[in-house]
Formats: structure tokens, C-alpha cells, sequence
């Protein structure tokens, strides 16, 4: 797969709102099979989407999708691509079924192949029996699965997904996220899921594309990013002064260290110095450790690392 040659390149893409930049400069290549477009809210994700798709004109660089320039070529790279917009885009009085039925007419596909492939695909979301329903009467997670559904009925080469468990559920999420790897990795569909949500991102792809105000903060094979420099820790400490200022001693020495959802943080120790260092660290600062156990890099390390540099 790494030999093979990339679904979408982009080289010194630049795209401005105004005098906001929402791409700067960006060069990136994206591998076949599943590849996270991470960031947080804001980061130029969508932007990206929409002017590959030739949604958008940058201002300056080129891009091509499936060997294909974007900028002499935008029908037929949309032809090959099933696009999940973040917001809503039904049809306002139409049931699911022809709603879907027509997104494939819309992709040049015969009317009756495009109504056979509405009912594959409707059952293969999980909307099966409700494709008869008007789509005003869909719940969130429903809605979110017909935009999956509309994506999918033309059966496109690649799959742009932009943030598909907004507004999900946990039980909807999980089962979009089961939806999204089976596609990638029993189906063989190449897709790029845009999101804000690190979780997501590791359970579906194989490969990550970070980006962090309108640039590529790192990109690369999840396995290989997640490879240790060094020895990753969970701490808890206790400390009489404040514990940024722990935080700032540990920084200094050249440790990396983030706060998780609980009080334990994660600290990156770079080479061989481990778990002594850390407490020698403690030491001289006059904190107390509670908790320190070795742990294995996440994805939320890379991306902390990456963005953090920046």
C-alpha cells in the first residue's frame, strides 16, 4: 500500500478568506486506503474538502485527485467521489429511499440501477426500514446515515467524510465508526474522515494527516507516528505550588507533557533517561509523585506533539 501511488496531492495550496488564511501553503500527499484529516475545529479541514472537490479556488498551488487536476478537472474528480458533508443536505418532502435513488441519477447512474443501489445501500447503513420515511422524521444519527447512504449509492473510488458522528449518540457513533473501518478495511474503499476527534480518527485509519492552523502539522503512517523516541508515562503528582509550574519544569527539561480527561497527565521522556529522570525531576522540584506507570503512545501523543511544536 505505501508503494502505491497517492488518491489526492496537494502542492502550495493556499486558500484566504478575506485576509484569513485557511490553507497556508499546504503540501501533502494522501496514501490509499483510510486516511484521518485531524484538527481541531477551525484548522482548514473543510476548506481543504470543498476545494479539492472544486467547491473552492485557492489563490495560489495545484491539487489533483485519482491522477486528476483539480483545476481542469472538477466534474469528472466529483463523478469518482462520494462526498458526507458536515451540515445537513436533504431534500426537503422526499423519503429516504428516493432521496438516495436520486443523488445516483445525479451521478450518472440509469434510474433503475440507481433505485436498486438506494435499497442496497440504505440497508447497508442501517436505515433498511425506514426508507420509506420522510427524511424530515430522521433523527441526527439518522440523517448522518443517509448522508453516508447518498455518498455511497454511485459506488465512488474515494469517499470524502467530513466530521460523520457529529451529533451522533455513543451507540450511533460507535456504529458509524464500525460502518467507516468496514468500508476501509473489508471493502477496500479508499476515504479521507475529516475530524476533530482523535478517537475516531485511530479506530478507522491507517494513516493521519494533523493540521493545526491551515498547515500540515505532521502526516504519515499512524503506527510509524506512534513508534516511541523515547518512554511515555502516566503521572500524578501532588505539589504544595501550582502544578503548571511542574508542568514548566518538566518542559524545560525537554519532557513533553499534556493533561488527560482524568487529573493524570502523560509525559514524554526522549531517550533512555525513563521513569529516574521523572522522578529526579520531582525531586527537584519538590513535588511528591502519586502515580507513574509506563503506557503506550497514542495518537493523542502525536497529535499533542505535533501541534505543540507549532
Amino acid at each position: 500500500m505505501a508503494d502505491m501511488a497517492p488518491v489526492v496531492t496537494l502542492d502550495h495550496v493556499t486558500v484566504t478568506y478575506a485576509s484569513n488564511a485557511a490553507l497556508r501553503d499546504v503540501s501533502v500527499a494522501f496514501a490509499p486506503g483510510a486516511v484521518g484529516l485531524l484538527g481541531p475545529n477551525g484548522a482548514g479541514k473543510s476548506t481543504m474538502l470543498k476545494a479539492l472537490l472544486g467547491f473552492i479556488v485557492p489563490d495560489q498551488g495545484r491539487m489533483h485527485v485519482l491522477d486528476k487536476d483539480v483545476a481542469t478537472s472538477p466534474l469528472e474528480i466529483r463523478a469518482r467521489i462520494g462526498y458526507m458533508p458536515e451540515s445537513d443536505a436533504h431534500i426537503p418532502g422526499m423519503n429516504a429511499v428516493s432521496f438516495v435513488a436520486y443523488c445516483g441519477e445525479l451521478c450518472g447512474l440509469p434510474r433503475a440501477d440507481a433505485m436498486q443501489r438506494a435499497h442496497e445501500v440504505l440497508y447497508y447503513v442501517g436505515l433498511g426500514e425506514a426508507r420509506y420515511r420522510n427524511i424530515e422524521t430522521y433523527s441526527t444519527g439518522m440523517k448522518q446515515r443517509i448522508k453516508l447512504a447518498q455518498a455511497l449509492v454511485h459506488d465512488p473510488d474515494l469517499l470524502f467524510l467530513d466530521e460523520p458522528t457529529n451529533g451522533m449518540d455513543p451507540k450511533g457513533r460507535d456504529e458509524m465508526l464500525e460502518l467507516v473501518r468496514d468500508l476501509a478495511h473489508r471493502k477496500g474503499v479508499n476515504l479521507i474522515l475529516s475530524s476533530h476527534l482523535l478517537p475516531d480518527v485511530e479506530y478507522t485509519c491507517d494513516h493521519v494527516v494533523v493540521m493545526d492552523k491551515g498547515t500540515v502539522a505532521v502526516a504519515g503512517p499512524i503506527a510509524a507516528l506512534k513508534q516511541p523516541r523515547g518512554q511515555v508515562y502516566e503521572l500524578r503528582v501532588k505539589t504544595a505550588d501550582s502544578l503548571e509550574a511542574f508542568v514548566a519544569h518538566l518542559q524545560s527539561a525537554g519532557l513533553e507533557c499534556h493533561a488527560t480527561e482524568d487529573d493524570v497527565m502523560r509525559v514524554f521522556v526522549p531517550g533512555d533517561g525513563g521513569a529516574r529522570r521523572v522522578f529526579g525531576l520531582a525531586v527537584e522540584a519538590g513535588v511528591q509523585v502519586r502515580h507513574l506507570r509506563p503506557s503506550v503512545p497514542t495518537l493523542e501523543d502525536v497529535f499533542a506533539h505535533a501541534v505543540g511544536e507549532r
